[in-house]
């Protein structure tokens, strides 16, 4: 295994799913410390395509890729396979990327994270928009007391409606609206008002065609009696922002979540605009992930704080 600077690691893709191949096997590439060794897939012929692109190995079936020679594995499958493959690639002794959620359900996502652990690998959610330098400033800001004492904080991601075939809308593989974008809202509360977060109500509308929630909202509660308001969605116009209220002045952040690499951020404190540099949050994430691969981790209860929320908000909206 990878244990320092003297070798790549090497990383093996469990599925082709589009995030895959349009963001995260290209920010993989782009570091000098990692060799993609293979792409798996149940369809040969899908992997054969995508591991073309970068000159690896195409693998038939995930159990196969499992017990090649590799350090870590990347896993962009439908939420409702994440704990299966996670659970088997932790006991071949590979570290894990897995796109988020890691599980759909808290008691699942609590296990893994536990195995991780004891097992002294990494697994990580692959939350991207964190690793962009925007919400970094924001939170400079927050600290250096650019608001004045916080007093509540409002984030919402909605979408337009899918295609009826999308897997978003499909039950059987954890589709609906919380797990898919409501997680985003949740976890940019969680990275701007830090750990203790509670939940005093939501709501969640279910479409009666497919099963799966498509749109809801939060209220959340933080320390200190500051609160947090959260909406999602997909059957809205597209929104992807959030705002920080103080006792002084306010903080607005649009483009959150999944800004372009060549996109100059704008962070608006008041009525004032400050520009930022361009930032890639997806080159940024993978070596992040890649380095934590070298130095054993640690696995963070990030995960498990959040599927606790979203668990939480379940139980509320019932």
């Amino acid at each position: 295994m990878a244990s320092g600077v003297d070798r790549r690691v090497r990383l093996g893709v469990v599925g082709c799913a589009d995030i895959a191949r349009r963001r995260m096997l290209p920010a993989f590439a782009g570091l000098s410390d990692v060799d993609i060794v293979a792409v798996a897939s149940r369809d040969g012929e899908k992997a054969g395509k995508l591991a073309a692109d970068y000159g690896c190995e195409a693998v038939t079936g995930y159990d196969r890729l499992l017990g090649m020679d590799l350090d870590a594995v990347y896993v962009p499958l439908p939420a409702a396979h994440h704990a299966v493959w996670i659970e088997r690639a932790l006991r071949a002794g590979k570290h894990v990327l897995a796109e988020k959620p890691v599980t759909p359900s808290l008691e699942e996502t609590a296990d893994l994270v536990a195995q991780a652990r004891e097992r002294g690998l990494v697994l990580r959610e692959n939350f991207l928009f964190p690793f962009h330098s925007q919400h970094h400033e924001v939170r400079r800001l927050v600290l250096a007391g650019a608001v004045g004492e916080v007093r509540s904080f409002e984030a919402a991601f909605t979408i337009p409606p899918r295609p009826s075939g999308d897997i978003r809308y499909r039950k059987d593989l954890a589709g609906g609206a919380l797990l898919d974008v409501g997680v985003y809202p949740l976890k940019a509360a969680m990275l701007m008002l830090g750990p203790g977060l509670r939940v005093l109500g939501a709501s969640l509308k279910v479409d009666s065609t497919y099963g799966v929630d498509v749109s809801g909202s939060v209220l959340l509660g933080a320390p200190g009696g500051v609160t947090a308001q959260l909406t999602f969605g997909m059957e809205h116009t597209y929104r992807a922002n959030y705002a920080v209220w103080g006792s002084e002045s306010h903080i607005t952040v649009d483009r959150a979540y999944a800004p372009p690499a060549d996109l100059t951020p704008i962070v608006r404190l008041g009525g004032e605009e400050l520009s930022l540099e361009p930032d890639d949050q997806y080159t940024n994430a993978a070596r992040s992930f890649v380095s934590a691969v070298r130095t054993g981790g640690p696995t963070s209860g990030e995960s498990v704080e959040l599927a606790q929320l979203v668990d939480a908000v379940r139980d509320a909206a019932r």
